[in-house]
């Protein structure tokens, strides 16, 4: 088989599209796509999430989710506010400027998505999105 019909070529291929698609969408208001997937999952949750689930949902290190914290709080995005569950744990929550950046920029990183994978019908992105997301082991009901 050729290396260019290689799975993992093709996705690091397509992951390092996607990227640079997004991070140009991103740039604007100086994020990144590892800041915005912050600032994105944090916007999701009602009461914050520890930077340690962070670093478990985004498959980093903890040291890694520490730096992206800060920038986004030196940015005014996020804050740290202590677990009313464990007071020796911060939690990271959006402040309100913060989730009006994330749906802005959301916006734009989704209609940057929307090109590049002009090419698939919206059938096909969901059965991609099913795929991958059993390859990372993320639990996703099928299409």
């Amino acid at each position: 088989m050729p290396f260019v019909d290689n799975i993992g070529f093709l996705m690091s291929r397509a992951s390092g599209q996607l990227v640079r698609a997004t991070n140009a969408a991103l740039a604007e208001d100086g994020l990144r796509v590892r800041q915005y997937s912050v600032l994105a999952l944090v916007c999701e949750s009602d009461a914050g999430l520890s930077q340690r689930d962070l670093a478990e949902v985004l498959a980093l290190d903890p040291s890694q989710v520490v730096a992206l914290v800060d920038d986004l709080h030196r940015a005014g995005l996020v804050e740290r506010r202590p677990s009313p569950a464990d007071r020796r744990t911060k939690l990271v929550v959006p402040t309100e400027r913060g989730r009006g950046v994330a749906v802005r920029v959301g916006e734009r990183a989704d209609a940057r998505l929307a090109d590049q994978l002009g090419a698939l019908s919206d059938s096909e992105r969901d059965t991609l999105r099913a795929l991958l997301s059993r390859v990372i082991g993320l639990d996703v009901p099928a299409v």
